[in-house]
């Protein structure tokens, strides 16, 4: 069985994803940006699910957040 969810609702799920892992390891918005090649501003915007991301992002999100790139798409799909 497939389960439908919208692309707003997708990117917000994959926003609440990050979220959970920056809070995890005690990071603000522009100390996973050090870690990473994304602009502070942009991580605010990608845990609420405003931006579409390309696969290299992902994977620097990943990067500076200490976890596997699928680890970010574990989530509920409703």
């Amino acid at each position: 069985m497939v389960i439908a969810m919208d692309r707003i609702e997708f990117r917000i799920a994959f926003g609440k994803r990050v979220e959970k892992f920056r809070k995890k390891l005690g990071l603000s918005y522009r100390e996973l940006a050090q870690k990473c090649d994304v602009d502070h501003s942009n991580i605010s915007k990608i845990e609420k699910g405003e931006v579409d991301l390309r696969i290299s992002t992902i994977q620097e999100l990943a990067k500076g957040l200490e976890v596997h790139p699928q680890e970010l798409f574990d989530f509920e799909m409703e």
